[in-house]
């Protein structure tokens, strides 16, 4: 999320854009030997391809293409993700994962511009869960591939 969906956008290009077709094709054949609806789901809706990663509005499967588990993520401006959010929690859904690379600044700018804009009901549900950090946390690729180079 950024505070225009332009620069969203690029921001989330900019998370694969170093990825290459070949680490991509490795990870979609890890993922093809999961025991997993969901992961054969994912896998769906983006077909391992590039250019068929926004699966609804506002909705972008980029990071699918090399993790497994959950790998969308809402893109685009303040109004427009409170939107899509408003929208998922108006089907029933109550809660949410809200991550970002890097982690703590996109926390901050998630909580600092999106939160103000949804109503006190949605906004407090944060408040009533119990959070679990457990790990391993990192830059896994496919769950089982290292990274060859660390990045800064």
């Amino acid at each position: 999320m950024r505070e225009t969906a332009e620069e969203a956008w690029k921001a989330a290009d900019k998370l694969i854009e170093h990825i290459s077709d070949e680490t991509i094709e490795a990870a979609q054949k890890s993922f093809s030997r999961f025991d997993s609806e969901g992961q054969r789901r994912m896998a769906a809706l983006h077909d391992g391809r590039r250019d068929n990663l926004e699966i609804a509005p506002n909705l972008w499967a980029g990071v699918g293409l090399v993790r497994g588990g959950a790998g969308t993520a809402l893109v685009g401006d303040p109004q427009q993700v409170a939107a899509r959010i408003k929208e998922y929690a108006d089907l029933g859904i109550e809660s949410f994962i809200f991550s970002g690379y890097p982690h703590l600044e996109e926390a901050y700018r998630f909580a600092e511009l999106v939160f103000p804009l949804l109503p006190e009901p949605y906004a407090s549900l944060a408040g009533r869960g119990v959070t679990n950090l457990t790990g391993p946390f990192g830059e896994m690729i496919a769950n089982d591939v290292l990274p060859t180079k660390a990045s800064a």
